[in-house]
């Protein structure tokens, strides 16, 4: 029963990071898009906007931010290799559940920060100091929805390596799982 629990928790978990990701993907395009008007606008036309600097910053945070948990579904971020790859399986186990507590510990931060400047934003109208001056409660709610995000994952990679650490056995069929995404 708690077996079942825990793999629909990390399913559901997987998809949603997923979904997330594919979303932020998409924004790539956009963000590209964008700093072409620009250039084509300032450097062909002489006539610059005033807001695609901002906006392309945005954009890039978001992309950033957002696919942070993606990376770490895929097992994208940078790992130490030269010792990693040379200890036994299970003390990769306590390695990836050290360093993911770790992730975790620091996101809470992020997440408290982002909390406090989006009350902040919003109490005191805080906008970018640009010519647009674009409002930045957006930024700072997305920053609070990505380290959540982000927090999942780790959260769902420790249960993953504790039960694999444990058992000696694989919670969920990652390349299902790989299959899938």
């Amino acid at each position: 029963m708690l077996k079942k629990s825990l793999q629909i928790f990390c399913i559901v978990i997987d998809k949603i990071i997923m979904w997330f990701g594919k979303v932020a993907s998409y924004l790539m395009p956009l963000l590209a898009f964008i700093v072409v008007y620009e250039v084509i606008a300032r450097y062909i036309f002489d006539a610059p906007t005033i807001w695609a600097y901002d906006l392309s910053l945005f954009l890039f945070g978001y992309i950033a931010a957002l696919g942070g948990a993606y990376a770490q579904q895929k097992r994208s971020h940078i790992n130490v290799d030269i010792l990693y790859l040379s200890v036994s399986p299970k003390v990769k186990n306590i390695f990836n559940i050290i360093s993911f507590s770790l992730g975790v510990f620091f996101l809470i931060i992020i997440f408290y920060m982002g909390v406090t400047k989006f009350n902040e934003a919003l109490e005191y109208g805080y906008r970018r100091q640009s010519e647009w001056a674009p409002p930045m409660w957006h930024f700072w709610l997305m920053l609070c929805v990505a380290s959540v995000l982000f927090s999942l994952q780790l959260i769902r990679d420790i249960i993953t390596e504790s039960y694999n650490l444990i058992t000696g056995s694989p919670l969920v069929d990652e390349k299902e799982i790989k299959d899938e995404c």
